[in-house]
């Protein structure tokens, strides 16, 4: 009798029907039901009047909403711009064998994610109740020039600055987690070859933890972008705070609010497809793998 390896070997191929997928008829169901769901909803919002389709037109390229939309992308530029750069400090602070460096770097990580951004940005809003001036010189020996904090601290600086180092504790633990990942010997043959630290830091651990750091950050510029909203409590003219004049003198809330997320959601789109292709570049080199959908043939020679 034929064995079972000698017909799987020598059985024509043309023979071996595919084993065909198994069907989930539950599947293509519910997608149905989506499908038949969404179009429901997209036609129920494009029928309601009280959403004000026109009205949101009319202010959707309104010069007012554009130059608050100029000042959230300034905001969100110079706010990751800051927390990235002292992100990156405070990871090689945590990792520092010195026990003082790597404690403050813990307390200042600690304490920014623990306080609400809110909260944090109303502080310094208000930090002349605390400094009404500021000096500049050596702290309680001399100062050369005493600064009026109220004029120093503007409502665009207090966002910049809540802004920026609050991201930085968050950045901080995504950079320290990318140098994490690189193994730890090249570090060693590194060091082993004279190269001073800083030049490790440059060549060797930076470069290879930018493939598990671009990611991440690249959705905290999405994040950053939208939290940027919260700054209209400061009076700062961003694109909330815009489309929330104009409703407080038109009474129109849910156009212009409409307005405001139809922004957003272009910039975020925008910001998105730049993270695919940051993603897709520093993904080079990098074996991907994918699922394949592999077709196993069964063969009914008879022995």
């Amino acid at each position: 009798m034929t064995s079972l390896a000698e017909r799987l070997r020598h059985g024509p191929a043309e023979q071996l029907p595919p084993i065909a997928a198994r069907r989930h008829s539950w599947r293509t169901g519910f997608a149905v039901f989506l499908l038949v769901a969404a179009g429901w909803s997209l036609y129920l919002l494009s029928q309601n009047q009280r959403f004000g389709w026109d009205v949101v037109g009319t202010y959707l390229f309104a010069g007012s909403v554009l130059d608050g939309l100029v000042l959230t992308l300034w905001l969100t530029v110079v706010s990751m711009v800051i927390g990235i750069l002292l992100g990156v400090v405070l990871a090689v602070m945590r990792g520092s064998e010195n026990s003082v460096i790597s404690g403050l770097a813990s307390v200042y990580i600690w304490f920014f994610r623990g306080v609400p951004l809110l909260v944090q940005l109303v502080f310094w809003y208000n930090l002349a109740a605390l400094f009404p001036t500021i000096g500049v010189g050596v702290p309680g020996v001399f100062s050369v020039v005493d600064l009026n904090t109220n004029a120093l601290i503007t409502p665009v600086a207090a966002a910049i600055i809540g802004l920026g180092l609050n991201e930085a504790a968050f950045m901080s633990e995504i950079v320290r987690a990318g140098m994490r990942s690189v193994a730890q010997g090249q570090v060693e043959a590194a060091r082993s070859l004279g190269m001073p630290p800083h030049l490790v830091l440059r060549r060797i651990v930076l470069p290879q933890a930018m493939r598990l750091i671009i990611p991440p950050t690249a959705n905290e510029i999405v994040n950053m972008l939208k939290t940027t909203s919260l700054v209209s409590v400061l009076a700062v003219a961003d694109l909330m705070y815009s489309v929330q004049q104009i409703y407080a003198s038109n009474f129109q809330t849910i156009p212009l609010l409409l307005v405001a997320s139809i922004w957003y959601l272009v910039l975020t789109s925008v910001l998105s497809v730049g993270q695919y292709f940051l993603e897709k570049r520093y993904s080079k080199g990098e074996e991907v793998r994918k699922p394949r959908l592999v077709r196993r043939r069964a063969e009914g020679v008879s022995g």
